[in-house]
């Protein structure tokens, strides 16, 4: 029975986005990032007058190192901005989703540097261990000392709590609320989610429609819906109404009625699935949504 059980749950899964049974989807058979060169799939590319720059590029390693490790990990990151003023700038740190490597996320590390005007913010992504060129597997404890070792090293540069922002995207929401909510290298100033997960458990629930407890199909302890609890900061959430992999009313709706701190505030996006929300929202409209709570005080 459990086995017809866990190919039926596969199979449901495998409908809605190539996962592989820990959540993850990461690609590590790339040997560099081609980043404007890419030419796989995207959720969108962006015309030219988003362009950055390649003097405000920097690709880098980082030594990354979970509880219980008795050795660190190289991890990749890359910076868009100028590096040398990190000690005064607002910088964004974006915490990608469960697929591929950073490529795939290029056009939206992007477009999130053209918030409040073009390089007016810097922004930080990094590909999670076992994705890209980072080494390792990946770990849900590994993902969120990868997002903490890309703090360090900001800190490092001279960046303080006020001035950093945190957004996670999908899965990278995870680690977006978890730093947040019980923060380490830094406290981020606002927090930011994009159709993030209520939990690992209302997954399995919302994918099998069967009332089994998450961890017969996965090791992942995420819960979102209880880390916002700790939150204390302000709080935007945009999710898509559409959304076919984590529907907004199980995941987000529960993550945002959940929190309890200063301000928050949301934005669904009609007709959108999972990775269409700039596209649908339109980016003009999208990066003035986020501009305005970055602002807001």
């Amino acid at each position: 029975m459990r086995s017809i059980i866990l190919i039926l749950f596969s199979l449901f899964i495998s409908s809605c986005l190539k996962l592989d049974s820990n959540l993850y989807n990461n690609d590590n058979t790339i040997k560099e990032y081609q980043l404007d060169n890419y030419t796989g799939v995207q959720d969108f590319v962006l015309d030219a007058s988003y362009n950055v720059p390649s003097n405000l590029i920097t690709l880098f390693s980082l030594q990354s190192q979970a509880d219980g490790e008795s050795n660190s990990t190289t991890i990749k990151a890359l910076y868009i901005g100028d590096a040398t003023k990190i000690n005064t700038d607002t910088v964004i740190l974006y915490c990608h989703g469960n697929k591929w490597h950073m490529d795939f996320y290029w056009q939206r590390a992007k477009l999130l540097a053209h918030t409040n005007g073009k390089n007016h913010y810097g922004v930080l992504m990094m590909d999670y261990r076992g994705f890209g060129l980072s080494e390792g597997k990946p770990t849900e404890n590994g993902m969120y000392a990868d997002v903490d070792a890309c703090m360090k090293w900001l800190k490092g540069k001279g960046l303080t709590n006020d001035r950093l922002i945190i957004y996670g995207f999908s899965l990278g929401s995870s680690s977006a609320t978890e730093l947040t909510g019980n923060p380490r290298s830094l406290t981020p100033a606002k927090l930011i989610l994009e159709a993030p997960f209520g939990s690992a458990a209302i997954m399995v629930q919302d994918a099998s429609q069967l009332n089994m407890p998450a961890d017969y199909f996965t090791d992942l302890k995420i819960d979102n819906a209880e880390e916002i609890k700790k939150v204390d900061q302000p709080f935007l959430w945009i999710h898509g109404n559409n959304d076919n992999f984590l529907n907004y009313k199980t995941h987000g709706q529960v993550v945002y009625n959940n929190y309890s701190g200063i301000y928050k505030e949301k934005y669904l996006v009609d007709g959108a699935d999972h990775g269409e929300v700039p596209a649908k929202m339109g980016f003009t409209n999208y990066l003035k949504v986020l501009g305005s709570f970055i602002r807001k005080n």
